[in-house]
C-alpha cells in the first residue's frame, strides 16, 4: 500500500521519567531491546523493555564520568559499545561487562563542548564534532583503544552533528555555519558533506592519508541541526533553523562500484510545515520521515507519487500536536520495529510511540 494513502495515528506507549534536566539525544541498540538517553543532568540512562510485560524500565544510570551536559550518544554497530559526547570536551566509551556498564575509554582532544558522536557502518571508525569548529576521526583499535587519525577544520562555526552513511564510509557534518561538509582519504571514500550558501570543492590528495573536503552545496539559510538517510542510502534529509527540511540525492551505484565520486544534488524542499526550529529528523526503514521541533510537535512525511511527471515528492502525512510539553530535541525510529519511535524533550522526558494504521 502506498504510504501516502494510509491513515496514520501516533499512539503513546509509555512515558519514561528519571532525568532531572532536558533530554538531548536518544540511541536504540541495534542488537537488543536497549535504548540510551543522555541529558543536561550529566547522566546517561539505559532503558530496557521487559520481555514479559513489554513495558520499559531504567536498567542503568551512567554517571560520575561526565562533569557537564551529555549531548549525544551512539551505540556501535555490534551493540557492545556506547559512545557518549559531553560539554566537558570528552567522549566516553562504555561497555556492558557482566551486569554493569563500565567506562573503558575516554577520548580527549577537543577544546570545548563535544556536540555529537557517530560510528561508521563497520564500527572501525568513530567521529566526533565540537563547538571548537572541528571534526575528529578516531580509529578503533584492539583493547578498547582509540587513535585520532585526522582533525578536520573545514567548518567556520560550531559543528552540531556528525553522521556516517549507512553503507559506505561517508561522513556528514552539520554546522552553525549553515553547512554540511564532505571529506575523503586514501583507500576509503570518507566524505563529510556540508551545505552552505556558496560553492566549495575540495579534492583528495592521493599521496597521503589526509582528509579533504570534496564538495560544498548550496542549501539551508540558517543552522543545520540534523540529517538522516533513507534505507538505500541514496537520499538524505536535513533539517534546519530556517524552518525547512531538504531532500538530497546521489548515485549509489557509481559510488559503490568504484567509478568515482557521485555528487549529492538537491531533490526537493519541504517548507511551510514548521513554524519553529526543527531540531531532529530521522528516516525510517519503511520510508517515513519523522521530525521533532521547537513547537513541541512531531511530524511525519511520506513520499507521494500522485500524478507527478518529474518523479516523487513528499507530503505531510501526520502532525502530533503537543507531543511533549517543551521542545522535541530528538526523534529516533527503532531498529527492530519499523513503526516504534522514541522522542526526547526539554521537558526531561522520553516517550515511546507506535505509529499505527487506521481505517
Amino acid at each position: 500500500m502506498d504510504l501516502s494513502e494510509e491513515g496514520l495515528e501516533l499512539k503513546e506507549i509509555q512515558r519514561l521519567e528519571g532525568h532531572t534536566d532536558r533530554v538531548w539525544s536518544l540511541a536504540w541498540n541495534p542488537t537488543s531491546s536497549l535504548l540510551a538517553s543522555c541529558s543536561g543532568d550529566k547522566t546517561v540512562r539505559i532503558w530496557q523493555r521487559s520481555s514479559s510485560t513489554s513495558s520499559w524500565h531504567c536498567k542503568a544510570v551512567l554517571e560520575e564520568t561526565h562533569t557537564r551536559t551529555v549531548r549525544s550518544c551512539a551505540w556501535s554497530p555490534s551493540g557492545k559499545l556506547l559512545a557518549t559526547a559531553s560539554f566537558d570536551a570528552t567522549t566516553a566509551i562504555w561497555e556492558l561487562i557482566g551486569d554493569d556498564f563500565e567506562c573503558v575509554s575516554t577520548l580527549e582532544g577537543h577544546e570545548n563542548e563535544v556536540k555529537s558522536v557517530s560510528w561508521n557502518a563497520s564500527g572501525s571508525l568513530l567521529a566526533t564534532c565540537s563547538r571548537d569548529k572541528s571534526v575528529w576521526i578516531w580509529e578503533v583499535l584492539p583493547g578498547n583503544e582509540f587513535e585520532c587519525v585526522s582533525v578536520l577544520q573545514g567548518h567556520t562555526q560550531d559543528v552540531k552533528m556528525v553522521q556516517w552513511h549507512p553503507t559506505m564510509d561517508v561522513l556528514f557534518s552539520c554546522s552553525y555555519d549553515n553547512s554540511v561538509k564532505q571529506y575523503r582519504t586514501l583507500g576509503l571514500i570518507m566524505i563529510i558533506e556540508v551545505f552552505v550558501l556558496y560553492s566549495q570543492i575540495w579534492a583528495e590528495d592521493g599521496d597521503s592519508d589526509d582528509w579533504h573536503c570534496v564538495q560544498t552545496l548550496g542549501g539551508h539559510t540558517s543552522t543545520v541541526w540534523a540529517l538522516s538517510f533513507n534505507p538505500e542510502g541514496d537520499k538524505m534529509v536535513t533539517c534546519s533553523d530556517d524552518l525547512t527540511i531538504k531532500i538530497w540525492e546521489t548515485d549509489n551505484i557509481t559510488m559503490q562500484g568504484g567509478e568515482g565520486y557521485a555528487p549529492w544534488k538537491h531533490f526537493c524542499t519541504l517548507s511551510g510545515y514548521h513554524d519553529r526550529t526543527i531540531f531532529s529528523v530521522h528516516w525510517s526503514r519503511e520510508g517515513i520521515i519523522a521530525t521533532g521541533a521547537a513547537d513541541d510537535a512531531i511530524r511525519f512525511f511520506v513520499e507521494s507519487k500522485d500524478g507527478l511527471i518529474d518523479g516523487p515528492l513528499y507530503k505531510l502525512q501526520l502532525k502530533k500536536e503537543q507531543a511533549h510539553d517543551m521542545d522535541v530535541n530528538s526523534v529516533q525510529w527503532s531498529f527492530g520495529e519499523n513503526r516504534l519511535l522514541a522522542s526526547a524533550s526539554d521537558d526531561g522526558t522520553i516517550k515511546i510511540w507506535e505509529l499505527v494504521s487506521i481505517t
